[in-house]
């Protein structure tokens, strides 16, 4: 009796492991497939961020043609949350906590929405990596299986004021910053790296991402007397701001963060209006003739959904999922979230389409153990959304210290 009841469990041990890879199989993990997540705006003021969920839609239908991972097809599962944090939660719990569950997050656009799930994720202990967003919040404190590597916002404007001072001579800087948790992370580093020079902000002025009347603020900056003026809206308030600063005859020097980054689009919204603008980015110009780039385009022309375009938003959400899946392709045919956070801890120097990426293990006193990029470039916009380098990869470094100011 024994014997034959030892034969019966190791037949259905067997069962399990030809169908799940593993006799325990992890959460959202199956013998065929891996279930991962990602949430961004299709709709509403914030919807042309939403071309990253689809960039990395693209991306992992490559990875699945190239043979997956490990034999297992990744399955993608993506929603729109219209850049709404109550949005973003509901539709988290929903996939993370459905039949078939996610065993990892990739992206994911906007500061405030993220910071509606990472509580939740991290309690779960569910991976994410590459949140769409420069947010301080990801890394303070750092969290075991949270790996962001859009470069810290922050930084980003350390830089661009850096570079307004420095190289350029600019004496009075202002800022337009949308009033949530992206904004306020672009305000705090305009504060800090001015404070370097004994500067303060000439005008810093709050917006609403339901605003559409820009008057008031460009009045603001012209009172202000503002030679440059930072923009950490999104693409529509960008534009407009810009526009409506135009018509009242108001030309400083403008300089945006990375999340306006894409020039083309841009360009086109302002009817050529930010031609000349100055931004942060995370990656090579996109018409750059480079090798990851080059493979990129066909996999655009092949995957991507009629009236889609390639552009910064798009591939960037390549750039997010990149990590994940070297990572997922490290830990082996035995996929484990353990595993994974391994070997994402000994990433060093991983080069995708986006900056380097490095990691260290988790160390909850060290922000940057979880902060995987920390450089950008500099880039200016020209004629017909074309697109000039400034500044090659800086990394001005940041100490949370610096926030005090």
């Amino acid at each position: 009796m024994k014997t034959r009841l030892v034969v019966i469990l190791s037949a259905i041990i067997a069962v399990m492991i030809c169908f799940t890879g593993s006799a325990f199989a992890e959460e959202g993990v199956t013998g065929t497939e891996i279930h991962i997540g990602s949430f961004g705006p299709q709709t509403g003021p914030a919807a042309p961020w939403g071309a990253v969920a689809r960039g990395s839609d693209a991306y992992f239908k490559m990875i699945n043609d190239e043979g997956g991972i490990h034999g297992r097809k990744i399955v993608y599962h993506h929603f729109d949350d219209g850049y709404n944090p109550a949005k973003t939660k509901a539709g988290v719990k929903q996939l993370q906590e459905s039949d078939h569950s996610i065993f990892g997050w990739v992206g994911g656009v906007g500061s405030a929405p993220g910071m509606a799930i990472k509580d939740y994720l991290m309690d779960r202990k569910v991976i994410w990596v590459g949140p769409s967003a420069g947010s301080f919040a990801w890394i303070d404190p750092p969290q075991k299986y949270l790996f962001p590597t859009y470069p810290l916002y922050i930084v980003e404007a350390k830089a661009l004021v850096k570079y307004a001072i420095e190289t350029m001579g600019k004496k009075r800087i202002a800022i337009v910053y949308q009033n949530d948790e992206y904004g306020k992370n672009g305000l705090a580093g305009a504060k800090a790296q001015l404070a370097k020079y004994g500067m303060k902000l000439a005008v810093a002025i709050p917006s609403n991402l339901s605003e559409t009347d820009f008057k008031p603020h460009v009045s603001k900056l012209i009172k202000s007397k503002a030679d440059t003026v930072l923009l950490w809206v999104a693409p529509g308030a960008s534009a407009r701001t810009i526009g409506t600063a135009y018509a009242m005859k108001f030309k400083p020097q403008w300089m945006a963060t990375s999340t306006v980054s894409d020039y083309p689009f841009m360009y086109k919204i302002t009817r050529g209006l930010w031609a000349g603008v100055i931004t942060a980015g995370f990656n090579e110009p996109l018409d750059a003739d480079v090798p990851i780039l080059n493979k990129y385009r066909k996999v655009f022309a092949k995957y991507a959904t009629k009236g889609e375009r390639w552009g910064t938003f798009f591939v960037a959400g390549f750039g997010f999922a990149e990590p994940l899946v070297e990572a997922m392709k490290r830990a082996g045919r035995d996929l484990t979230r353990e595993r994974v956070v391994t070997e994402l801890e000994n990433m060093r120097n991983f080069q995708g389409s986006q900056g380097k990426v490095s990691f260290k293990p988790f160390d909850p006193n060290d922000i940057y153990s979880r902060q995987g990029q920390q450089s950008i470039v500099i880039f200016q916009c020209l004629k017909d959304g074309k697109t000039k380098k400034l500044a090659d990869w800086v990394a001005p470094g940041f100490d949370p210290k610096e926030l005090m100011h």
